[in-house]
């Protein structure tokens, strides 16, 4: 009958997340993956708040003498109290018990992790790679080893200082177990965390974020958070800005929409444990100047029933990704691609640019459309979050990654770019597909731990890979003959100017016809 619909005809499944060109092609209602438990705010930097129990928050005010239900309020600040109202950030929060009540700071506390705070030329602890470095995927822990966040994190390379508040650092994550009850906060910078490998269960004290590979979350400074593997295992990246915050990329002449939307972004709603989880003790284990330090506390730090503010953590699922290109000629430069940026001193170079490289369209006629060899002057870390395309290397592989420092020579060596070369008409393409990778793109020059480079090679490229690109310009017979000619035309053009400076060789210069005489003009270039 008309209207119904034959159940004896298969239906078109929508495809994993992981094989979708875009999000919408999973032709779902929900903004989130279907995988996701948790609600969220929509939005890049609102100010938002939330409640557990309608009728917490104060209203008209932040501090009243004895908030409702007698919760205690505590203000986080991320930003100086006179900051200009663009960038001023803080969120006020009404709590069991004040942060304040803890047992004090642990006079040690051991650990398995790998830290730094200052990637100066001065600290013997690190060191510069001027050539290309590459890693293969992280090795993930043992069966045998009990890893949580805290004990498996490791700084890869950084530039800057965490205590004068100035630069960044990259660190990965490779974790096997939840922090039972350890909660973690980052005193000297902003996290933005990238998803690789299994799922992250995020618990703030804002609330929930849950996070799968080729999604993106940003935990400011300040802010206590605890990260779980949602089930076995999960690898990942981090990078942390000092002095510095991320914000969306302005659009310019794209005008209002597109790359990364504001609406796309989402923040949590308030969470707080259940009343017989509270009074448990919890160990809090604070990074303050790339070092870690532990207080002991009988409460959970997740006891937050109200919040108000706009330094909330949030995510972003790359596959959202607005994209845009090049619909005529040329390569786009991968400035194109940023999802989030974050400012340095200087006005014209950014310390951090985070970049999405996606499922696209590749449309550009007449021309060579790879990345073609550059030396810019921006620093990368490109890694691979899921799929199987090749990169610079057999070690290129998910879970790794690879770096080049600003101004070091680098391109593509593979097969396809002795094929594009000899195209002469490009046909419209798909590039890309069922993949992801990011990059993370500075104006500095990162210096690297003993850790870091203990995991990585320069010795990703074999050197004999280069004789695919030979010289056919000077090798070529009929264009050595023609840079004779030119030699030859040069100094003759040469000879002929240099006549009007000598008194001597004027008469002459007269008598010769006027397309011999004029050296400029009179001889072809």
């Amino acid at each position: 009958m008309p209207g119904q619909t034959d159940s004896a005809v298969p239906q078109p499944k929508a495809p994993s997340v992981y094989d979708a060109f875009h999000f919408t092609d999973l032709g779902q209602n929900k903004p989130t993956r279907v995988e996701d438990p948790y609600e969220y705010q929509y939005g890049f930097g609102n100010r938002f708040q939330s409640e557990i129990i309608p009728g917490t928050l104060p209203v008209a005010q932040n501090n009243p003498q004895v908030p409702r239900f007698n919760l205690y309020t505590e203000g986080l600040t991320s930003s100086a109290f006179g900051a200009p109202r663009a960038i001023n950030s803080s969120t006020y929060m009404y709590r069991c018990r004040p942060s304040v009540a803890h047992d004090g700071f642990l006079e040690k506390f051991e650990h398995k992790a790998h830290l730094e705070g200052c990637f100066l030329s001065c600290n013997p602890r690190v060191k510069m790679m001027p050539s290309q470095y590459e890693w293969p995927a992280f090795p993930m822990p043992t069966e045998e080893d009990s890893v949580d966040f805290i004990d498996g994190l490791h700084a890869v390379g950084g530039s800057g200082d965490a205590n004068i508040r100035e630069g960044l650092a990259l660190y990965v994550f490779m974790i096997n177990r939840p922090m039972n009850r350890r909660a973690f906060l980052n005193a000297d910078g902003d996290y933005l965390v990238v998803a690789q490998l299994g799922d992250l269960d995020i618990q703030t004290e804002l609330g929930k974020l849950y996070l799968q590979p080729g999604e993106i979350a940003v935990i400011q400074r300040g802010v206590k958070f605890c990260i779980n593997p949602g089930k076995n295992e999960a690898r990942g990246y981090i990078v942390e800005i000092w002095g510095s915050s991320w914000e969306l990329p302005e659009l310019s002449i794209i005008g209002g929409h597109g790359n990364a939307n504001p609406r796309d972004f989402m923040s949590p709603v308030a969470y707080m444990d259940d009343p017989e989880e509270i009074h448990q003790p919890w160990q809090i284990v604070d990074k303050i100047n790339g070092e870690y330090f532990a207080i002991q506390q009988d409460h959970s730090p997740f006891d937050v029933a109200a919040w108000h503010g706009n330094c909330v953590p949030y995510k972003y699922d790359l596959t959202k990704f607005a994209g845009q290109g090049s619909l005529t000629i040329d390569h786009t430069d991968p400035s194109i691609w940023t999802v989030l940026t974050a400012k340095s001193r200087d006005p014209h170079r950014s310390l951090a640019d985070f970049l999405w490289f996606g499922p696209k369209w590749d449309v550009a006629m007449n021309t060579f459309r790879l990345p073609y060899f550059h030396r810019n002057s921006a620093s990368e870390f490109i890694a691979k979050i899921y799929g199987s395309s090749g990169g610079r290397s057999v070690n290129f592989q998910a879970g790794g990654g690879s770096y080049e420092a600003g101004h070091t020579p680098h391109g593509g060596f593979q097969d396809v770019y002795i094929k594009e070369r000899r195209k002469m008409v490009n046909e419209p393409r798909q590039i890309m597909t069922k993949q992801m990778t990011f990059m993370l793109e500075s104006s500095r020059s990162l210096l690297f731990t003993e850790w870091g480079l203990s995991h990585g090679t320069t010795e990703g490229t074999d050197p004999e890979v280069w004789k695919k690109f030979s010289d056919q310009f000077s090798t070529d017979e009929t264009v050595r003959g023609l840079l004779q000619r030119v030699k030859a035309q040069k100094a003759r053009r040469k000879a002929l100017d240099d006549a009007f400076y000598h008194d001597e060789q004027l008469p002459e210069l007269l008598e010769r016809p006027l397309e011999a005489s004029n050296g400029t003009n009179g001889e072809a270039h």
